[in-house]
């Protein structure tokens, strides 16, 4: 089977990372480099991604997604060490696809390398909040952006699922 085809086969979302496994520089920058290379409506690359590897600023980011998701503890990255934040241009009129799709390259790159990933909603409120003003404040980014999802990357603690059976008349063909 191609290689491509394989990897949108049997990726899956991971929700038991290792703790103590790093992803290796090498192999995270090839993952944020598919990321830039979504496709965007006219081309106009409205999306934006922070990587998140300091613990402090991820847990920092935790503790917030809980808060937006009401959860009362326990953590919603479910471990992972790093969190890849997609953000994009809110002037841009396709910026919530663009995003979208930066997040599909960044799960498909990981799996290609054998890192796990899923992704975690609530990056929007997140980032209509303080918390995430000032955080893009901190980091010198400037405009109006908005959270599109955290892409949650690490090694997996134990094999991923068996996908889920594909539902009935998924696709026509006229």
């Amino acid at each position: 089977m191609n290689e491509t085809l394989k990897v949108l086969e049997q990726r899956r979302s991971c929700r038991n990372f290792l703790t103590d496994k790093e992803i290796p520089k090498d192999i995270l920058d090839q993952i944020l480099e598919a990321g830039t290379y979504a496709a965007s409506g006219m081309g106009r690359q409205s999306a934006i991604i922070i990587a998140v590897t300091d613990k402090e600023t991820r847990d920092a980011l935790m503790v917030e997604n809980r808060k937006v998701a009401g959860m009362p503890g326990g953590d919603p990255f479910y471990g992972a060490p790093v969190i890849l934040i997609v953000l994009a241009d809110k002037s841009v009129v396709t910026h919530v696809y663009d995003g979208s799709l930066v997040m599909g390259n960044l799960m498909n790159a990981a799996e290609s390398l054998g890192v796990a990933s899923i992704w975690i909603h609530r990056a929007k409120e997140e980032f209509e909040s303080e918390f995430g003003k000032n955080l893009l404040k901190k980091l010198g980014i400037e405009g109006d952006y908005e959270g599109i999802g955290h892409c949650a990357l690490g090694y997996a603690a134990g094999p991923a699922n068996a996908p889920a059976p594909r539902k009935n008349n998924y696709v026509y063909i006229v």
